[in-house]
């Protein structure tokens, strides 16, 4: 598939994998991107996770034919881009690999046995890359989402390559259905640097970026402001609609038929809902959801007096991800000693901007008519 005319994507599927980074469910698996920039020099952007090297080299060979590549551009060391390095210097020895400080550190982590023998071309912020027609300019992105993160604007078909930023989950993610996927990746993925995203959006903002290149899912080359608007809400923690997610942690189904009941006197109100059950949803849905809506409703049994554990994951998830600017309200169940609510308080209270309702439904065993009564006042306050 060309990019463009001198562009060409050399990335690979994978469809296999059942836990991206070991923890997020991928039904729909994921895409390793990578590129070949045609010029007077060859320029290789990125290689592939190592569980398809096999695969993406066969297909870069196709792709290059009888050419050697000159450069080999690592925007980012982490394995599921830059687990094919030792492989690709294997085949292409003469290449000389472009990155910075750290990315050579870390490479040399990854790879000991390439430290002394890689051609190193060490580039700092705004630096140039000249490959002839085209050259690359390089911008560093650190934490976003490691140190070493580097994006390169291509300033002759005007393609900025973004390396995890843009990047979503799913290898048959359309244009049109980014939004999903993509939210998800950047939450769970990047969500806690937001103020390292934001620090590179105003470097891509002072772009002329006709193409993203990202290193996960599809190629954006149209609506581009649609794709930067998103980012920034997500980065600068801006509630992107408003709705409540009901996220709830039941042992034997009661806690849950009151977050059930819950959100259906939400959607009675007209607002929009969604409901996790947090002991058998993918969390990392959940989480996305916590970050999607302006308010949340947390629901949970008492566990050896404390929080039953999902919940106590959950919390401990978006503490990572730095959640905050959103009002929540908590219900509570406890046959003898009710925990719950007071332990999902401490939890919310060290979270920025976080309003937490004054008011708990405290439940006893199983919901009964004076909890539906104080459930229906506290859906009126959230």
């Amino acid at each position: 598939m060309n990019v463009t005319k001198d562009v060409v994507y050399a990335g690979v599927e994978d469809n296999e994998i059942e836990l991206f980074e070991s923890q997020y469910e991928v039904p729909d698996g994921v895409t390793y991107n990578s590129y070949v920039i045609f010029d007077e020099k060859i320029a290789v952007m990125d290689t592939v996770d190592g569980r398809k090297t096999g695969e993406w080299i066969e297909k870069l060979r196709g792709i290059l034919g009888a050419a050697k590549p000159d450069f080999l551009v690592i925007s980012h060391v982490e394995p599921d881009h830059a687990g094919s390095v030792d492989a690709f210097l294997e085949a292409y020895p003469e290449t000389e690999v472009v990155g910075n400080a750290k990315t050579f550190q870390f490479l040399s982590q990854f790879f000991p046995q390439w430290r002394e023998r890689i051609r190193k071309v060490t580039v700092a912020e705004g630096e140039v890359l000249t490959l002839g027609k085209h050259s690359l300019q390089f911008f560093m992105a650190p934490m976003v989402h490691w140190p070493e993160v580097m994006v390169s604007y291509e300033r002759t078909d005007r393609i900025l390559f973004s390396a995890d930023g843009f990047g979503t989950f799913g290898t048959d993610c359309l244009p049109e259905d980014w939004a999903c996927e993509a939210r998800r990746y950047y939450v769970n993925i990047v969500g806690k640097y937001g103020a390292m995203v934001q620090t590179l959006l105003k470097k891509a903002g002072a772009l002329d970026i006709g193409i993203i290149c990202p290193l996960h899912g599809p190629v954006l080359n149209q609506n581009l402001g649609y794709y930067l608007e998103k980012y920034d809400i997500w980065s600068s923690y801006r509630p992107e609609d408003k709705g409540v997610l009901v996220a709830y942690a039941s042992i034997h189904g009661h806690t849950a038929k009151a977050a059930r009941r819950a959100a259906e006197l939400l959607a009675e109100k007209g607002e929009k809902v969604e409901i996790y059950d947090l002991a058998r949803d993918d969390m990392s849905e959940a989480v996305e959801g916590a970050f999607r809506y302006d308010r949340m409703l947390l629901a949970s049994a008492t566990y050896d007096g404390g929080l039953f554990p999902c919940m106590e994951d959950f919390l401990a998830h978006l503490k990572s991800k730095a959640y905050q600017k959103r009002t929540v309200a908590l219900m509570e169940n406890g046959t003898w000693a009710p925990m719950a609510a007071k332990c999902m308080r401490q939890a919310l209270e060290g979270m920025k901007e976080v309003t937490v309702l004054p008011d708990v439904v405290s439940i006893k065993s199983a919901p009964d008519e004076n909890t539906w009564e104080e459930l229906a006042k506290l859906v009126g306050k959230l």
